[in-house]
């Protein structure tokens, strides 16, 4: 039989977490008298580790979809999406834009050279295209002094048939944390973009999420929100988990016991002898290691969740074991049940936060060794 270790993915859950965004959106908008923003819900990156194909049934109610990756981009028009995608960072290439024409794809246009590359391709039809404005994130998109005129360019390849509808957007660096950074990269874009048409989409997860973000701009626009890692049950925010914000993880990672021993004083657990037992205990040995997913750096304490009991990770992390104790266990034995993150167990942000990481890196570095079950529909509970 295969190694006990598996990746359950519940599309019930996605689903469930899409709706939190939505209700908030609708519920926000209601009480302010606005329109409700739309939805680009993020699948780059095999939809954080869920699968695409997962993805795009979950998130059927979606507006559109946003992603990076071509392959995955095609994949979603083969599996049947027929509303807008948007790529992320747009085209990397000339031969690109054939199939950006071919699947309807919408480009995110970040650099002159993409404006370049659009100028000297021959199109037969225009492209739809978010303009990107660096804020203070310095990663990708046309600096403030710079934007008019890559706007400027932009129209001239509208009117040439290059580009369609024509959109701007922007990223924030600390929407997750209670920072005026979030405000003055807002003003920026406000000071920039403010006599500019077209729709909007400057809010990822955790700006999603913080209605005062995406109130602040005029409603005169359609506003794209792009929420990604709370739609997979994970917290976009440093200082709120997602139990609290309502949502429900999507992904648990489970496992079982192969091993059962007894450790006396004194003796340590794994390489380097990371922990050494103060007492005789008895320690679990888990089908679970860093070549599975699980992160080598978790530490002595990162919780794991045993048999329904909460208890923590020993020593250091092999690449297809690691140690749990079983003190509070009763009667361990090999086969009993493990849970490493998500239903029943501990929230993958708690096992991000014990390893020094973030959830998100977590969710997406699952191997594909690990089996992938997929849940359908809620399970019935006992009784029902």
């Amino acid at each position: 039989m295969p190694r006990p270790i598996t990746a359950t993915i519940s599309l019930p859950s996605l689903r469930h977490n899409l709706g939190v965004v939505s209700h908030q959106l609708n519920s926000i908008s209601s009480q302010n008298n606005r329109k409700r923003p739309f939805v680009w819900a993020v699948i780059k990156a095999n939809a954080y580790g869920h699968g695409i194909a997962n993805a795009v049934r979950a998130f059927s109610q979606a507006d559109g979809l946003a992603m990076l990756d071509l392959n995955e981009a095609i994949q979603c028009r083969e599996l049947g999406w027929q509303g807008p995608i948007l790529m992320l960072e747009g085209f990397f290439q000339p031969s690109d834009i054939a199939l950006y024409e071919r699947y309807k794809l919408d480009a995110t246009l970040h650099c002159a050279e993409q404006l370049l590359m659009l100028e000297r391709t021959a199109c037969r039809q225009p492209l739809n295209a978010y303009i990107k404005l660096d804020t203070g994130m310095n990663r990708l998109g046309f600096e403030p002094a710079d934007f008019p005129q890559a706007w400027e360019h932009a129209l001239r390849l509208r009117q040439q048939g290059k580009l369609a509808q024509m959109g701007k957007m922007t990223h924030f660096a600390q929407a997750d944390e209670v920072s005026p950074y979030t405000d003055e990269q807002l003003s920026v874009y406000q000071r920039v973009t403010h006599q500019i048409s077209g729709p909007d989409s400057v809010c990822n997860s955790a700006a999603t999420l913080t209605p005062a973000v995406w109130l602040s701009l005029p409603d005169t626009s359609p506003q794209w929100v792009r929420p990604g890692i709370c739609l997979y049950g994970s917290t976009p925010f440093t200082y709120q988990n997602a139990q609290s914000i309502g949502l429900r993880p999507s992904m648990t990672l489970r496992s079982e016991l192969i091993s059962v021993r007894r450790v006396e004083t004194g003796e340590g657990v794994g390489y380097g002898q990371m922990f050494k037992a103060s007492q005789p205990m008895m320690v679990g040995i888990v089908a679970c290691g860093y070549a599975d997913g699980y992160p080598r750096h978790a530490t002595t304490g990162t919780p794991v969740v045993v048999s329904g009991v909460r208890t923590r990770l020993l020593g250091r992390v092999s690449m297809d074991m690691l140690a749990v104790d079983l003190t509070g266990v009763s009667n361990p034995a090999v086969g009993n049940p493990v849970v490493l993150w998500g239903e029943d167990g501990p929230s993958v942000d708690e096992v991000a936060q014990a390893a020094g990481t973030i959830g998100y890196e977590l969710l997406c570095a699952v191997a594909p060794r690990v089996a992938r079950i997929v849940v359908e529909s809620e399970l019935k509970k006992d009784g029902q």
